[in-house]
């Protein structure tokens, strides 16, 4: 292989990638991926994002396609690099982000021989992507620079085709490696302004079904709109007025976000995982029908009253023409744009009376909410629920939130309340995974001019240190809140806190870590809060500047029963006011 053969070959690529707007490339540094940077660097139009840790750089690249609502580019070098993408891409496949992930690879005959950082990468992802590509070697004849590019526009048309997802493209590369950019004119490369033109479709019903569902939903009483994790503008627009038009409650999981922002609250339901923890009062609140839109909600209690009453009809929409019903009670699952099913029902549903059913839900949460909001005193140790309560007061006008899994995504669902402001929410809900959490925060941040924050435990921070260099090397601002309770505070919650004898090793798993140690490291200034008033001190001065961290110590010991105590208190006020 000559020089112009590289630097062409991989020079259309590059450029491909910019006419379609995958203008985000995260690097992975490395040997064989070499002409792939370089010439990625080269071009004006790109933006690269070099990171050292592959597992870091993988979930950067997610939260960054995730915020940007874009394809990101991915590139490492050959061997066990590639490997160390795997989580991100399988929580990519699962949270339906689009992402192009580019293996530098030996050519064909290093391969299986003994040859050194050589594995078989060849659907290395398997199931994980939607499409595989072996590339071929390095040429630069007219034939082989329209292959390149026409592979380019396809691995960006599967990416971005719904559901979204990763595609890999494997690229095997001979020596000498380095691209010789003398060859190299960007303006006199791209012939069109894109080589193939991909548009994108959208899944939609007939009028004929559009009546049916309308005359059968303007037939019940008591219906439930469910919102999962879902991002489609306007969405938010026509699911209030389908809510309105047929005078049922939206139950918004916070990843919805149909909590936050401008639009009308008055049928959206914040307090319903609490509500349904209560089996007297999840029984009095049951509906005929439920239309769930978006991934399944985090909350248990909702996913208990959706898996365990399959005489409620269940309508699942999905404009992405996927299977998301682990309730296994799903009635109908209905292929169609969201936005575009909630449009074409409120124009033909006739107007229904204020509805009894749906004040009944509205004036139940408002009471929940109000008793909810009267604990944890400021000057007393930080109940972890009051955290979550206090960030829509704290946080700025206009701001992205990321959330960790396990108990934070957890509590946020319980906890966090509708507001005014535009807080944007995000978190890894694909595989649910606590891996890779504080790079993809990063991610998130980087994509965004508007602050970014990052709510997290213990554990999940601790697997993802690495991720900090992220904020130190490219310079983005991120402040976290890190609810330390010194271990794993959600298996308090399950059965295995039974197991008195070995719970703290097998599951409490305390590290006893400072951490003020790892984020000066990593160039952060770093403070301490135990109680209330001084975590909405500790936010009120906050800057946004560089890398923060708010350290929260809570108690892992009492916070179960602080929480079980909680709850029952407030679930008996309800029932002596709406049930007897």
């Amino acid at each position: 292989m000559n020089n112009e053969s590289l630097t062409k070959y991989i020079a259309h690529f590059v450029d491909e990638l910019a006419a379609n707007d995958v203008t985000n490339i995260v690097i992975s540094p490395g040997s064989r991926s070499t002409p792939l940077a370089v010439l990625m660097a080269d071009h004006s139009e790109i933006t690269i994002h070099v990171l050292i840790d592959e597992r870091s750089a993988g979930f950067y690249a997610l939260g960054l396609a995730k915020a940007s609502r874009k394809p990101v580019g991915l590139v490492c070098t050959s061997g066990t690099a590639a490997a160390n993408y795997y989580p991100a891409i399988i929580e990519a496949h699962y949270s339906r982000v689009p992402l192009l992930v580019l293996t530098a690879d030996r050519p064909h005959e290093l391969r299986d021989v003994g040859a050194p950082q050589a594995i078989d990468q060849n659907k290395l992802y398997g199931e994980y992507v939607k499409w595989f590509a072996d590339l071929a070697l390095p040429e630069h004849s007219s034939s082989m620079l329209r292959y390149i590019r026409t592979v380019t526009a396809r691995a960006i048309g599967t990416t971005l085709a719904k559901p979204a997802g990763p595609v890999h493209l494997n690229f095997p590369l001979r020596e000498p490696l380095l691209p010789d950019l003398n060859y190299l004119k960007w303006d006199d490369l791209r012939e069109r302004s894109k080589f193939v033109q991909l548009p994108q479709s959208i899944s939609v019903i007939n009028e004929e079904e559009t009546k049916r569902y309308a005359d059968f939903l303007s037939s019940k009483q008591k219906g439930l709109i469910v919102c999962g994790e879902l991002h489609e503008e306007k969405f938010s627009e026509w699911i209030i007025a389908l809510s309105e038009k047929l005078q049922f409650p939206i139950l918004a999981d916070p990843l919805s976000n149909l909590r936050s922002g401008s639009h009308t609250k008055k049928t959206i339901i914040d307090q319903y995982d609490s509500l349904l923890k209560d089996e007297e009062i999840k029984q009095h609140l049951k509906p005929e029908v439920v239309i769930r839109f978006g991934s399944m909600p985090v909350s248990k209690p909702l996913f208990q009253l959706l898996r365990d009453h399959p005489e409620v009809y269940q309508m699942v929409v999905d404009g992405h023409g996927g299977w998301r019903d682990p309730t296994m009670a799903g009635s109908e699952m209905i292929e169609c744009d969201e936005t575009r099913f909630c449009k074409s029902l409120v124009h033909i549903l006739p107007e229904k009376k204020e509805s009894n059913w749906l004040e009944q839900w509205v004036n139940i949460n408002h009471v929940f909410r109000n008793h909810l909001n009267d604990q944890s005193p400021d000057n007393e140790p930080i109940f972890e629920g009051s955290i979550y309560q206090d960030l829509k007061d704290l946080l700025p006008e206009k701001c992205q939130l990321f959330i960790g899994n396990s108990m934070p995504i957890r509590d946020m669902d319980t906890f966090f309340q509708n507001t005014n402001k535009q807080i944007n929410i995000f978190a890894n809900r694909g595989a649910n995974g606590i891996d890779g959490v504080v790079s993809a925060a990063l991610g998130v941040s980087a994509a965004s001019s508007f602050p970014s924050y990052l709510v997290i435990g213990d554990l999940s921070f601790y697997h993802d240190l690495n991720g900090l260099l992220a904020s130190k090397m490219l310079k983005i601002p991120l402040t976290i809140l890190l609810i330390n309770n010194d271990g794993g505070g959600i298996f308090s919650f399950l059965p295995q806190s039974k197991e008195e004898k070995h719970f703290e090793a097998l599951f409490g798993t305390p590290s006893g870590l400072d951490f003020q140690k790892a984020i000066e490291m990593y160039g952060g200034a770093f403070c301490r809060v135990k109680t209330r008033s001084d975590l909405r001190a500790a936010l009120q001065s906050n800057q946004q500047k560089g890398l923060q961290v708010i350290e929260i110590i809570t108690n892992r010991q009492t916070r179960v029963k602080t929480h079980r105590e909680l709850l029952e208190r407030v679930s008996q006020e309800i029932k002596r006011e709406f049930l007897t």
